[in-house]
């Protein structure tokens, strides 16, 4: 994945993610269509597909709504890099197969606008602006297969259905 840093600061909350009154839907690209909104208002109109989210600590905290995670990848950001996430939106982001990574280094150099490549298997982000490269912890089996999968659901088809219930 490659794309363009967003920066965010520490403990965005699910509200800024997604702000709760449009919480009337479920459907993916309504979210979108206001994903960050009350985080930085010009989000979606500044962001791209593809785009990366780099924030600090505590990312997705507040609610356990899925909602967060699903306007993210709705909007199709490519992955999102934090120090730390918040459990809940993590266990969440992984049952969607939204790639999230947390790595500390790379947010603290990263800066709004780097043009950022991670990859998930190796366990490297290399962010090009600055010409430097980072190292996280790669997931490792059902996680890892989960998000390749593109969430939980899918995983669960592809691998614990029988043929004939898929």
């Amino acid at each position: 994945m490659r794309g363009t840093c967003r920066k965010f600061g520490d403990s965005v909350n699910t509200d800024e993610i997604i702000p709760a009154r449009y919480l009337n839907t479920t459907d993916p690209q309504s979210l979108a269509a206001h994903c960050m909104e009350d985080a930085d208002p010009g989000f979606v109109k500044e962001a791209s597909e593809g785009d990366i989210i780099v924030a600090g600590r505590n990312f997705g905290c507040g609610s356990s709504r899925e909602h967060a995670p699903i306007a993210i990848q709705a909007f199709g950001i490519g992955c999102v890099i934090a120090e730390s996430f918040a459990r809940i939106f993590f266990r969440n982001a992984v049952n969607i197969g939204l790639p999230i990574v947390e790595c500390p280094e790379a947010v603290r150099e990263a800066e709004s606008g780097d043009n950022i490549e991670v990859d998930i298997d190796s366990g490297t982000i290399v962010n090009h602006s600055q010409e430097k490269r980072y190292e996280f912890a790669p997931f490792e089996g059902d996680v890892l297969h989960i998000i390749e999968a593109g969430g939980l659901i899918p995983y669960v088809k592809d691998n614990l259905m029988p043929d004939n219930q898929g």
